[in-house]
């Protein structure tokens, strides 16, 4: 039987704003629902929902934490009665709704994976998040096939890092933006074709060239804003677009006879809020066709930096800042 604590450190929202506002805090130990389990956390990631729900932009869904958190890795301490998969010892990687910048945090066994394989607490930690972030929305949404050709916005991201090597694995020609050339420089040697630089660029021009004049057949944006008329234009007969967050405002004014000429299909998706079955998919997913990718080193998460947790504002301010390569974290303990 393993002893947990009645109070743990945990880091809360003191009010919206600036990093300045995220604050180690006291809250009692989280209890396990029937089929949750408590993770002892050792690591967890910070990602840019974290961002908004901090600035008072991203609300969490009924029931979960009111703590920043979304991805952690630890050791299950306690499983409730309906956990048949976990046991009390177990390493496990989590994707939460919240609470994960906490000494513990629930989650729901579902959305549990094994550690893969030789990795430590705060890589397997930076894996939950854009791994079924990103599975989702390029394989499941965006119907990704080897041998098409695939544009990701914000290559450097951990997102983006992630898009790359999991759209090269799986046989796509890869084109990814980024803000400096040395950021473009690195997301090729991940995988990408070719690494776009927005800022001296037109992307739609280069990927035009690329594909000699075709476009290619799936973007998936975090940008929103002017780009979505100009991710229209860059795209294939029958290409698609996905949108999983608009850093750039979510609102522009679009031509559609594009979209009607050829024969587009534009979509997207929010993770946190959907439902705990639906999360569980896509860890299946995960676990049949990707782990065995990162068990065998073929993909592996860009860890960028990583801070105490007690640091959590620090590192909101390492990802504000924009000038991250990969996964920011937070080490628990």
């Amino acid at each position: 039987m393993v002893s947990v604590p009645a109070n743990m450190t945990a880091i809360e929202i003191k009010e919206f704003g600036g990093p300045e506002n995220l604050v180690p805090t006291t809250r009692p130990v989280p209890q396990p629902s029937h089929d949750e389990v408590l993770i002892k956390v050792a690591a967890a990631g910070v990602n840019r929902p974290d961002v908004l729900q901090r600035m008072g932009g991203y609300a969490p869904p009924p029931g979960a934490s009111d703590l920043p958190g979304l991805e952690v890795a630890g050791t299950v301490v306690q499983v409730g009665s309906g956990v048949s998969k976990f046991k009390v010892g177990d390493s496990v990687c989590a994707l939460v709704a919240g609470g994960g910048y906490a000494e513990y945090c629930v989650a729901p066994w579902a959305q549990c994976l094994s550690i893969p394989d030789g990795y430590d607490m705060i890589k397997a930690a930076a894996v939950p998040e854009t791994y079924f972030t990103v599975w989702t929305n390029v394989f499941d949404r965006g119907r990704l096939t080897g041998g098409e050709t695939f544009l990701v916005h914000g290559g450097a991201s951990g997102i983006g890092t992630t898009a790359i090597q999991l759209a090269k694995s799986f046989g796509a020609r890869v084109f990814a933006t980024a803000s400096t050339d040395d950021k473009c420089r690195e997301i090729e040697k991940l995988g990408a074709e070719r690494g776009i630089n927005y800022k001296t660029e037109d992307y739609v021009e280069v990927v035009q060239e690329l594909t000699d004049g075709k476009g290619v057949n799936l973007i998936l944006d975090m940008v929103g804003g002017d780009y979505i008329q100009r991710n229209i234009s860059a795209l294939a007969v029958e290409g698609r677009l996905v949108y999983i967050a608009f850093l750039g405002g979510p609102k522009a004014e679009v031509n559609f006879a594009p979209v009607m000429l050829k024969r587009l299909t534009i979509t997207g998706s929010t993770l946190r809020p959907q439902s705990v079955q639906a999360k569980a998919d896509i860890a299946n997913s995960l676990e049949t066709k990707v782990w065995p990718l990162l068990n065998a080193g073929t993909v592996s998460p860009v860890i960028d930096s990583v801070f105490p947790l007690e640091e959590a504002a620090a590192a909101h301010k390492r990802i504000d800042d924009s000038g991250h390569i990969g996964k920011i974290m937070l080490e628990v303990g």
